[in-house]
């Protein structure tokens, strides 16, 4: 878990020139999930239908969720 420093300086960051990437395949006016890859292994994450709402992610919890996702805990069975 990021400490409250690490979350208040990834949130202090300018990510104004991020560049944002979604699947593969997927169309422009399709809502998608988004993310921007940010310095030091963050990494930001938005909605397409609503760009200002921006979660980041220290390089950890990152790490966490790709390793949980791959491990199939977020299966729903």
């Amino acid at each position: 878990m990021a400490t409250e420093q690490e979350k208040n300086e990834l949130y202090a960051m300018d990510i104004s020139d991020a560049v944002w990437e979604s699947a593969p395949g997927t169309e422009a006016d399709e809502e998608r999930v988004e993310i921007a890859h940010l310095p030091g292994g963050a990494v930001a994450m938005r909605n397409s239908k609503e760009p200002d709402t921006v979660l980041r992610y220290t390089a950890a919890e990152w790490r966490a969720f790709v390793l949980g996702a791959k491990d199939g805990e977020f299966d729903l069975e």
